[in-house]
């Protein structure tokens, strides 16, 4: 197959990339590299520089691949710039995705994996989360994902867009060679690597007194690798009689952030500083997803089952990555 991967020069875009290469498939990344460097990019992926707001480039793009589908990364992920910047997120999240879309019905492409986001469901009602759970984000970042979403169902009921919409939480690990490194550093497992690897000095804690069994935030994590493969089989399902899916990804399991951190300390053997903070605004307690229904549907699998397992890869990773600051 070819395919376009817009934010293919990114931590789960590029996974995506190298997978589908190693495939033997022929892959165009189109990133505007604002989080990422061009060292980042596989030498045999095509790369188109530019922004998914630009709709001209796009079609010229779409126009010239001729591609059997396309994979939807780019945007812009933190929930917690959202809330003091809500405008740059709709405007790079939704405003640009419909120019993508615009742009791919034009050219008569048809196939489209968007890379969704679980925090579209908010404060969960139960855990975990079920696909039909009711949709009320509660920051920006997750309603301008859920705008996208409402945009693709009218796009399939209008133009006939098959899509496949993928909703999960926190990715990490790492696949050989590659793993997550975003300039600046938010996420979680990363940063509580750089404290082991002597690179920061302690890790924070947003919130002691959530209604969890150690007062911390509760959360489900997927290794990279697992979620790329979870991409790959929607594409293949978007081939077939289906022309809407909507999945969730994760482990089905949660974890504190305190457990993750004694997960890193066990799998580094290194101590791990804290300090407590206060919450963040728009901070759910609990977000845990159940994957039952991709794996009843399309026979997902996660390889990396075990958190201990996820963090180790990430740990193999920063290492090499750092081998000079260590």
């Amino acid at each position: 197959m070819r395919i376009l991967v817009t934010g293919g020069a990114g931590y789960i875009g590029g996974t995506l990339t190298r997978l589908l290469l190693s495939q033997g498939h022929a892959v165009t990344v189109y990133d505007n590299l604002c989080h990422s460097k061009r060292l980042a990019l596989p030498a045999d992926a095509e790369f188109v520089e530019g922004e998914v707001a630009d709709r001209a480039l796009l079609e010229s793009t779409l126009s010239r691949g001729r591609f059997d589908g396309v994979m939807h990364f780019a945007a812009l992920i933190e929930a917690g710039e959202s809330m003091k910047r809500p405008e740059i997120y709709f405007r790079n999240n939704t405003s640009a995705t419909l120019s993508l879309l615009e742009a791919m019905l034009a050219t008569g492409h048809d196939r489209l994996v968007f890379s969704s986001t679980a925090a579209c469901y908010g404060e969960p009602e139960t855990t975990p989360i079920l696909e039909d759970a009711k949709l009320q984000p509660t920051n920006p970042y997750g309603e301008s994902k859920l705008l996208v979403e409402q945009m693709l169902r009218w796009m399939n009921l209008s133009h006939g867009l098959k899509y496949a919409s993928l909703r999960y939480f926190n990715v990490a690990g790492a696949i050989d060679g590659y793993g997550e490194a975003h300039e600046p550093e938010s996420h979680l497992i990363p940063l509580i690597l750089d404290v082991a690897l002597g690179r920061r000095a302690n890790i924070k804690i947003f919130g002691r007194d959530y209604p969890t069994k150690d007062g911390t935030c509760v959360r489900d994590y997927v290794h990279v690798h697992d979620l790329a493969e979870a991409h790959l089989l929607a594409l293949g399902a978007l081939g077939e009689a289906k022309s809407r899916l909507i999945y969730n990804i994760g482990n089905g399991e949660g974890f504190t952030v305190l457990e993750v951190i004694e997960s890193v300390r066990r799998v580094t053997g290194r101590p791990i500083a804290v300090e407590e903070c206060p919450r963040r605004p728009g901070d759910p307690a609990v977000l845990v997803a159940s994957s039952e229904k991709i794996k009843a549907e399309l026979g997902w699998k996660p390889q990396f089952a075990e958190l201990d397992q996820i963090i180790f890869s990430a740990w193999k990773w920063h290492q090499q990555r750092y081998a000079k600051d260590i």
